[in-house]
């Protein structure tokens, strides 16, 4: 009982801030990298995507 209550505060720990905010960005952050090869508009749909990930690290979590 107070092993998994122990776990259970330090996932909880570990999912604060930043962790958090990066459980959400590096994925949006990947996505507009393989977006940006398509010839044409990738570049631009990659800005934005890229932008939309700095305002979710911004976060004040």
């Amino acid at each position: 009982m107070i092993l998994r209550m122990m776990l259970l505060l330090g996932m909880l720990l570990m999912l604060q801030g930043c962790v958090l905010t990066k459980l959400v960005s590096v994925p949006m952050r990947v996505t507009g990298a393989v977006v940006s090869i398509v010839p044409g508009v990738g570049n631009s749909i990659h800005d934005g995507i890229d932008s939309a990930a700095e305002v979710v690290d911004d976060v004040p979590i």
